[in-house]
């Protein structure tokens, strides 16, 4: 079982790994989330490492980013590719007019819940050519709703993204999955992360704390952290500092 990363580099390597494995099983709409704060501003260049999984589809790759002016900045800045870089589309330009019988595969960038129906039908048009969705953050409640609408999306789309890599700190813990692995918890201690649980499904909410909860409680087998609150180290201290040194 692979260890947290200590940085973002190994970080976007094991989502690399866990979504090339997720490909080669099947898998034709995969999704990787890195859940940090101010990741979406580095979307242009997280989004190039991922690109060398799909090279072998060459001209027939097609990037996708959200909007027209994020799909210019990143043709200006990578000049002439093999692949292609287009916008998602608006409900007045639809996504079908960007779709070419000729593209083989999809690099969808940081979606987000304005996106989810230009998204949705892209998908649902590529059939079994792989869709991988980058860092995307669809469910937005003020802007996909609550209760039946939203149980509608979450059953009819999103329920049908297999999460092959998800990174997310917490407080004094983080959650991941490294597919084709189990959810994992992982609480952070005095000197490193430990894995304190592992669940088929991604736990959220009262599961999720809970299971801290249990983990942290005086007398408890799992792992035994100091009265004092830990410091962040390792991954998160890295990620924040490197995120920080981007923006700047």
């Amino acid at each position: 079982m692979a260890q947290l990363p200590n940085t973002l580099e190994e970080a976007i390597a094991q989502a690399k790994e866990a979504t090339q494995a997720a490909l080669n099983d099947g898998y034709t709409r995969v999704q990787v989330e890195l859940v940090f704060p101010e990741i979406a501003l580095q979307a242009q260049s997280i989004s190039q490492e991922f690109i060398p999984i799909l090279e072998e589809y060459g001209s027939g790759l097609k990037l996708f980013f959200p909007d027209t002016g994020a799909a210019a900045l990143a043709r200006r800045d990578w000049g002439e590719t093999v692949y292609k870089v287009s916008d998602i589309g608006t409900s007045r330009s639809p996504v079908e007019t960007r779709i070419k019988p000729e593209d083989k595969a999809f690099l969808i960038v940081s979606p987000s819940a304005v996106e989810v129906a230009q998204v949705e039908k892209l998908c649902n048009l590529a059939g079994d050519r792989p869709c991988v969705l980058l860092n995307p953050q669809m469910e937005d409640i003020s802007v996909v709703g609550i209760g039946y609408a939203a149980r509608q999306l979450r059953d009819r789309f999103l329920s049908t993204l297999e999460s092959c890599y998800y990174l997310k700190p917490l407080a004094g813990a983080a959650l991941r999955r490294f597919y084709p692995g189990s959810w994992e918890v992982w609480l952070e201690t005095e000197e490193e992360y430990q894995l304190i649980a592992q669940q088929p499904n991604k736990p959220t909410g009262e599961v999720l704390d809970q299971i801290i909860l249990k983990a942290t409680s005086p007398g408890s087998d799992a792992v035994q952290t100091s009265a004092v609150a830990p410091q962040k180290t390792g991954l998160f201290n890295s990620i924040g500092r490197f995120l920080k040194a981007l923006s700047s």
